[in-house]
């Protein structure tokens, strides 16, 4: 296929920008033209990221009897009585695991009940590696490790980058699924979209992370005319005018182009959203994580309008790091996530688009199986869920550890070393949107290190 007179001086300004990078650069935008021409329909993943460390052990509690008490014994003052974790699973408990049951937390009503309809699942003991490793690999220090485990911002920073080297990373393994499929879409700014704030997640080589607060677009104040009176819109446009005007220094001038980027952006983004009030059920009040999930519903809705196939977006939540009062403020978090994600999937549905768009869950790190008497200490792996209607569900993916301390994956404290690497959860989100086996090491390097390279959550 002939390129177009637009792609090919997109791709030469690639090459003055990208300075010594250049061939990588050149190359995510050649395979980007290629992939548009194999992938129809629209699809989107959401990651929803737990910061501060979610507290896995108690999200997800083994229920059968001998695990449960496992578990109880191991976990002493912060365990959920066995009476109490089932009281969220109208049903009953879960079975996977060769037969082990297990009971979502009692707050996560939503995620018991998509799971019983078979389109949510668990992924367990995920974590960030950069080869397979062993508990006596890990003790003898014989592979390459993380950087700086245990450290919040740095495993937010390797949970969210595609290479995993701790805070200051640039680059996501989300922004650069977005470098390479976002030349379906008609405006690729509307490629990698936040809700939840600034993170490394979406910002690729090319692509530009795009932010939203809870409520949707946010415009530069005076730009929209209303603060003026009469004289409000010759006011605005010559307001415009001096922030977006040329400007000999090199500086400003960049400063004028963003400026302006930014500007057309809430214009035509504000245009094509629907009202939060056509979302059904009304969001959650009092939800701030049910505000951002509603951006993104609108968003979607808007995906004809706007011209997009392809989207990734990232919400988040804090509160999640639980040193004390776990049993109180863990059950807090998770009666917002429930009621937050609960309403999505509906609007979801109310747009037609379940099978369309999958929701993941994401956080620092798990957290330690023993009790520091009131809550628990930052960990390694841990347990994660995925929802939508292509997810093959009512299913336990990579092992579910035992309780108990002195296992094979138990590092210290019930600290477990992943099963599954971020890279293995990372890529089958990357495949489902489209991103090809030989691409994949464009997104995410060390899935070469990895067989088998995916999870078969997804299809």
């Amino acid at each position: 296929m002939r390129a177009s007179r637009r792609q090919f001086l997109k791709t030469c300004s690639l090459m003055s920008m990208a300075g010594a990078a250049s061939p990588f650069a050149l190359n995510l935008a050649a395979i980007s033209a290629a992939s548009a021409q194999t992938l129809p329909g629209y699809k989107a993943t959401v990651c929803l990221f737990f910061y501060g460390g979610n507290d896995h052990t108690n999200t997800f509690v083994p229920y059968d009897q001998t695990s449960y008490g496992e578990y109880g014994a191991s976990r002493s003052s912060i365990a959920l009585p066995r009476d109490t974790a089932l009281a969220g699973n109208a049903t009953g408990p879960v079975a996977s695991q060769g037969g082990r049951e297990f009971a979502f937390h009692p707050a996560l009503t939503a995620f018991k009940s998509h799971w019983d309809a078979g389109r949510l699942a668990v992924v367990a003991n995920v974590g960030p590696l950069i080869v397979p490793t062993t508990k006596v690999q890990y003790q003898n220090r014989s592979v390459s490790l993380p950087p700086k485990l245990f450290s919040h911002n740095d495993q937010q920073s390797v949970w969210q980058a595609y290479r995993p080297i701790g805070e200051g990373a640039k680059i996501g393994w989300g922004g650069r699924i977005g470098d390479l499929l976002a030349s379906q879409n008609a405006n690729a700014l509307f490629t990698c979209i936040s809700a939840g704030g600034n993170s490394v997640f979406l910002s690729g080589a090319n692509v530009l992370q795009y932010q939203v607060g809870s409520s949707g677009p946010s415009a530069i104040s005076s730009i929209s005319g209303t603060i003026y009176g009469s004289g409000g819109i010759a006011a605005s446009t010559a307001y415009r005018s001096l922030i977006t005007g040329m400007s000999p220094n090199l500086f400003e001038n960049e400063l004028r182009v963003v400026t302006n980027r930014s500007i057309t952006a809430n214009q035509q983004l504000s245009a094509a959203l629907p009202s939060a009030s056509t979302l059904l059920p009304a969001i959650p009040a009092n939800n701030n994580l049910a505000s951002q999930l509603s951006v993104v519903a609108r968003i979607i809705a808007a995906r004809t309008t706007l011209g997009s196939s392809r989207q990734v977006f990232l919400v988040s939540i804090g509160g999640f790091d639980n040193h004390d009062f776990l049993l109180t403020q863990h059950a807090q978090q998770l009666t917002l996530v429930n009621n937050a994600v609960g309403a999505f999937y509906s609007w979801l549905v109310q747009l037609g688009v379940q099978n369309d768009v999958t929701l993941f869950t994401a956080s620092d790190f798990g957290r330690t199986l023993t009790s520091n008497g009131d809550g628990s200490d930052h960990g390694w792996g841990s347990h994660h869920f995925v929802l939508g209607g292509s997810v093959v569900g009512r299913e336990v993916y990579g092992t579910f550890s035992p309780t108990v301390f002195g296992s094979s994956v138990d590092i210290g404290q019930g600290n477990l070393l992943p099963g599954i690497a971020v890279d293995q959860y990372a890529a089958t989100f990357a495949r489902w949107l489209g991103v090809s086996d030989t691409d994949m090491p464009l997104v995410l390097p060390n899935t070469v290190n990895f067989s088998p390279r995916y999870v078969s959550f997804l299809p």
